[in-house]
């Protein structure tokens, strides 16, 4: 097994071989089901692509907040922002502001994000 990744086709690999056990694990009633070699490239793995995006592509996590929250689920559904402005009965320019952190959610807005993108209404009133 490598040591260190230094280039994006072993990252690929590198995932890839992560993805395989992930599925052998969700195919097999979870991570019991991987012996113990497996367990341990797993997480030699894991820590490898970790390093490798902290230190080559800066992934850094986003921070939780409604307006993150609503962008990544736009992502998800492949929806512009005037298409979910539609789908959540508001207009486009309270959306726009709302997600540019220039205007507050209010209530209604929060409400819509629960039941139209299925959010849960602990987690956004958390992050109000």
């Amino acid at each position: 097994m490598i040591d260190k990744i230094r280039t994006d086709k072993q990252y690929r690999q590198v995932m890839s071989m992560i993805e395989s056990y992930l599925t052998k694990a969700t195919n097999g009633g979870g991570f019991s089901s991987l012996n113990k070699k497996e367990t341990d490239e797993l997480h030699k793995l894991s820590l490898l692509a970790e390093r490798y995006e902290d230190e080559v592509l800066q992934i850094m996590p986003l921070p939780v907040t409604v307006e993150n929250i609503v962008n990544v689920k736009m992502q998800e559904m492949d929806i512009t922002q005037a298409k979910l402005a539609e789908m959540l009965n508001i207009g486009t320019a309270k959306l726009s502001q709302i997600l540019n952190g220039k205007r507050k959610p209010d209530v209604p807005f929060l409400k819509a994000v629960h039941e139209v993108l299925n959010v849960d209404g602990n987690l956004l009133l958390e992050k109000v």
